[in-house]
């Protein structure tokens, strides 16, 4: 019988939590790296003993955390992350010059294929790759270097590099986001990228055409159907059919249309999930009821999934890269809060249960099937 692994990475910790095929049962490992920020933990698709976790600390700086033994035992490897040496700046808050900085990775995409190629996407945005391991780290510098980045401003948040996707159809094809300049592809391996936001709307930008400035909170891909992409901006549910050369609202009946997390339905490219929250500013489930809500049909027409989910006072948040879907026949999803509750449903989203309830507050969430 299959087994699931869900990784958790938290404000105070990684989590990793484990089920056989049913997903009823769960055991509880951790915390890895207590008392740090562990931004995001992922394995390697190509090699399920592979994690790799991003630690993050204000005092002590980032390090990169590797697992070969499905993360019961970790150590440290390579944390070189200098930018190419190129100068440059971006835009402020006030629109003055910003000297590029290195923060936090955000977020690691294993590849694909190989387990020792890994790439990372960093606060101030920029994309790395490691073709070792993680033992060393070259930066794919054309993104930096591209002409509208002395015009990208920080998002809330920070000017992060959050999302990585890698077409499994075309390994030089990714798509990545930054909060706040957009989205980009590169159809090259990274050698060179193009902005892929027209459609995107934007309080504050006057111009439609505007080629970068928007705040994307994530972008999510079914592996079958790479043109097709699904994002939750800040503000606005979009829908690219044709690699993200173009966008439209699919936001619909939803309550609001601001949130952070995406998803698709691993079965069925037509079935997404997001998790809507209240204003950009409240940041939490409108009503005080956490909801997920699932389209069938890919945009537009949404129901709300509640089942076993708080429906009064729950003012939690779920961050971006907090949600995740298995790929079991009946597909699991899951996702993780502030409060620190991770839920999972074993059947596509219809009923629910928290796998555990009090994890410090829960930054990323990862899932992989295991034979």
């Amino acid at each position: 019988m299959s087994a699931i692994r869900v990784s958790v990475g938290t404000r105070k910790g990684a989590f990793v939590l484990t089920a056989d095929g049913k997903r009823k049962s769960w055991d509880v490992s951790g915390p890895f790296f207590a008392g740090w920020e562990i931004y995001h933990v992922k394995a390697s698709p190509a090699d399920p003993k592979r994690l790799y976790a991003s630690q993050s600390s204000g005092w002590f700086g980032q390090l990169i955390q590797r697992s070969d033994d499905g993360g019961k035992t970790w150590e440290p490897v390579g944390n070189e992350f200098a930018y190419d040496g190129t100068p440059g700046t971006h835009r402020w808050y006030d629109g003055t010059p910003h000297p590029w900085e290195f923060k936090r990775v955000w977020h690691l995409e294993p590849s694909l294929t190989d387990p020792d190629t890994v790439y990372a996407g960093v606060e101030d945005a920029a994309l790395f790759k490691s073709t070792d391991g993680g033992k060393s780290w070259a930066e794919l510098a054309a993104l930096r270097n591209h002409a509208s980045a002395p015009e990208w401003q920080p998002g809330a948040g920070g000017m992060c590099l959050h999302t990585i996707i890698i077409d499994p159809k075309d390994p030089k094809r990714m798509y990545i986001a930054i909060s706040a300049a957009g989205a980009f592809r590169t159809d090259d391996g990274g050698q060179s990228w193009r902005p892929i936001n027209r459609g995107l709307r934007s309080e504050g930008i006057p111009d439609p055409d505007a080629q970068v400035g928007h705040c994307v909170h994530h972008i999510a891909m079914h592996p079958t159907r790479s043109s097709v992409l699904y994002m939750q901006k800040h503000w606005d549910v979009m829908r690219s059919d044709d690699g993200g050369d173009s966008w439209r609202e699919v936001s619909g009946n939803l309550p609001t249309d601001f949130g952070f997390p995406i998803d698709v339905h691993p079965h069925d490219p037509e079935t997404i999930y997001v998790v809507p929250i209240k204003s950009d500013s409240e940041h939490f489930p409108p009503d005080g009821k956490l909801r997920v809500y699932r389209s069938r049909s890919g945009g537009d027409e949404w129901e709300a999934l509640t089942n076993g989910l708080p429906q009064r006072d729950c003012y939690v948040n779920v961050l971006r890269d907090a949600m995740a879907v298995d790929t079991m026949e009946s597909s699991g999803v899951y996702f993780g809060t502030t409060g620190g509750q991770v839920y999972a449903s074993p059947d596509a989203g219809d009923s629910w249960a928290p796998i555990v309830r009090d994890l410090p507050p829960v930054l990323s969430v990862e899932v992989q099937t295991l034979a």
